[in-house]
C-alpha cells in the first residue's frame, strides 16, 4: 500500500481554510443550479443538474454491497492490495500505476497540489470543470486560461503555447469538456502529448469517456501504458452510475504516481470498493449498454431540438448543453419552480444551459418544462 496522510496534515496542508473549503466544489457546483427556494425542491423535482446518471449502481454493485455491509465495521485495510490490482487491471496497469481517490475529484485536486506551483501554472481552457481551476486559484498558483475554438473543443496549440511561455505548466484537459460535452480529437491530443514543453505535465481528465461514440476521439490511457507525463482520472460515478458512492483514480506511470500518492488519503470506502470490483468483473456488459442507453436519449433529446430550431453543442456525454436563445439564468431560475432543475451558469457561455440526461419520463418533463420558458 501507498503511504497515507493523516486526515489533520491533510487538512493542514490545504490549509484548512478557502482551499479546504474548494475541496467540496462539486457539492456546491450541483446546487447552484437549483433556486433557493421552498418549491425549488419539491418531492418530484427532477434533477438534471449534476451529469449523474439514472440507472444507478448496476445490480451486481448493489448485490455486492448487501453482502458486505454486515462486514463494514472494519477496516478491511489488507485487501485493498488486491482491489487496487483489480482496478489498475481494468486498463491494463500495474497497481503502482493508479492511485485511488473519492471520486475523480480528489485525484485531479492531488494533481494540482503536486504540479503547479507559484511559478508553474495550471493551463486550461474556458469554461471548463471548476474543482482544479478554482483549486489551484485557492492554493495561490497562478492560472492561465485559453479560448475555446469555434467548434467548442480546446485548442491544444493554445495550450502548448501558453506553458511554453510560462517555462512548464499542468495542463488540464477535460475530454470530453464539462459543461460543453464537445470532444477533443485524438489527432490533437496525440499532437500535444508529442510537443509538451519542458517540465509540462498533461492531466486528462476522463470522467465522460464512456458516453464517446465518435470514433475519431479515444482515450489518453495509452499514453500512460507508454510511461509519457500523462496523467489520466477516470470516476465511477458516471457511466457506472456510482456518484453517491465516490470512488475513483488516477493513471499514470509510477514516477508520478509517487508523487501524487502521498497527497492523498488513499482510502476509500471498503463497500464503495466491492461495488467497484464487482462492476468490473461484468463491465464488458454493463458499459455497453449503459452507453448505447444514454446514447439514444441524447438523440432524441437533440433531434427534439433539431425540430424547433433549438441550437445546441454537438455531444460527447451524458449531458447536453443548449443555446436558449438569452441568458440562461432564467431558465436555472424558472425551471425548478415548474419541478426541472436544469445545470448551473458557466460564463462566459451565458447563453447555455446544461442539461443532465434523464430516464425517458424525467426528459419527456423537460421537454416540457422547458419549452414552456423557452416561449415564454
Amino acid at each position: 500500500m501507498v503511504s497515507m496522510l493523516t486526515r489533520r496534515g491533510f487538512a493542514a496542508r490545504l490549509s484548512l481554510g478557502a482551499a479546504a473549503i474548494r475541496m467540496t466544489t462539486e457539492m456546491a457546483y450541483a446546487q447552484r443550479a437549483a433556486a433557493h427556494s421552498a418549491e425549488a425542491f419539491s418531492k418530484d423535482m427532477v434533477w438534471l443538474n449534476s451529469n449523474e446518471n439514472p440507472a444507478g449502481p448496476p445490480a451486481v454493485s448493489l448485490e455486492a454491497m448487501r453482502e458486505v455491509l454486515p462486514l463494514s465495521g472494519r477496516y478491511h485495510y489488507n485487501e485493498f492490495g488486491q482491489i487496487y490490482k483489480i482496478i489498475a487491471g481494468s486498463e491494463e496497469l500495474t497497481a503502482d500505476q493508479i492511485v485511488l481517490g473519492a471520486g475523480s475529484s480528489e485525484p485531479l485536486h492531488t494533481a494540482v497540489d503536486a504540479f503547479t506551483s507559484a511559478t508553474r501554472p495550471l493551463i486550461s481552457v474556458t469554461p471548463a470543470y471548476e474543482g482544479p481551476i478554482e483549486l489551484a486559484r485557492a492554493l495561490g498558483r497562478p492560472v492561465v486560461l485559453t479560448k475555446l475554438r469555434d467548434d467548442y473543443t480546446a485548442d491544444v496549440k493554445l495550450l502548448a503555447e501558453a506553458a511554453r511561455k510560462a517555462n512548464g505548466g499542468l495542463i488540464y484537459l477535460c475530454n470530453p469538456n464539462n459543461p460543453t460535452s464537445a470532444a477533443v480529437k485524438s489527432g490533437d491530443v496525440d499532437w500535444l502529448v508529442a510537443n509538451l514543453p519542458a517540465n509540462t505535465m498533461l492531466l486528462v481528465d476522463e470522467a465522460y469517456i464512456h458516453f464517446v461514440e465518435s470514433p475519431d476521439v479515444k482515450s489518453a490511457m495509452p499514453y500512460v501504458r507508454q510511461g509519457k507525463d500523462v496523467i489520466v482520472a477516470r470516476t465511477f460515478s458516471k457511466i457506472y452510475g456510482m456518484a453517491g458512492l465516490r470512488v475513483g483514480f488516477a493513471a499514470a506511470k509510477p514516477a508520478i504516481i509517487q508523487k501524487l500518492s502521498p497527497l492523498a488519503m488513499n482510502v476509500i470506502s471498503y463497500v464503495s470498493a466491492r461495488a467497484v470490483t464487482a462492476a468490473l468483473k461484468d463491465r464488458d456488459t454493463i458499459v455497453p449498454e449503459r452507453k448505447a442507453t444514454l446514447a439514444k436519449t441524447r438523440a432524441d433529446l437533440c433531434a427534439w431540438l433539431r425540430e424547433r430550431n433549438v441550437k445546441y453543442i454537438e455531444p460527447n456525454a451524458n449531458f447536453v448543453m443548449i443555446d436558449t436563445g438569452r441568458n440562461a439564468r432564467e431558465f436555472i431560475t424558472a425551471m425548478p419552480k415548474l419541478g426541472v432543475a436544469p445545470g448551473r451558469p458557466f460564463p462566459p457561455l451565458d447563453n447555455m444551459l446544461r442539461v443532465t440526461l434523464g430516464t425517458d419520463a424525467e426528459m419527456a418533463k423537460f421537454r416540457d418544462v422547458f419549452w414552456k420558458v423557452y416561449k415564454g
